[in-house]
């Protein structure tokens, strides 16, 4: 992450680039604000599959959908839907329980 006055330096290091990036998805104020720069971050493509993964890892953790059940009501493939899974539930980063748990889930109420 950059001082404010520093100046920027070009570097093909992904940890660098991802503290970065995480820097700056921290500085919206509210959701406008974060649609804009995911507007101008990603193409509608990336966004929306990022918007699917968020909504499955919701569906996984407040409802009793089965993963099919999933598939057939949000058409995301079966494949992400695992992949969603495996990351809430077992791998270790938690940015998904995080997400969830500070933001609420109304499906669980």
């Amino acid at each position: 992450m950059a001082e404010k006055d520093a100046p920027i330096k070009a570097t093909r290091d992904a940890q660098a680039l991802t503290a970065d990036l995480c820097a700056a998805l921290l500085t919206p104020a509210d959701v406008a604000e974060m649609g804009r720069l995911l507007s101008d971050l990603c193409t509608p493509s990336e966004i929306r599959t990022l918007a699917e993964r968020w909504h499955v890892a919701r569906l996984l953790d407040g409802t009793d959908l089965s993963y099919r059940d999933i598939h057939e009501a949000t058409g995301v493939s079966t494949t992400t839907i695992v992949r969603v899974a495996r990351f809430l539930r077992q791998e270790p980063n938690l940015g998904y329980r995080r997400a969830i748990d500070t933001l609420g889930n109304p499906n669980a109420r």
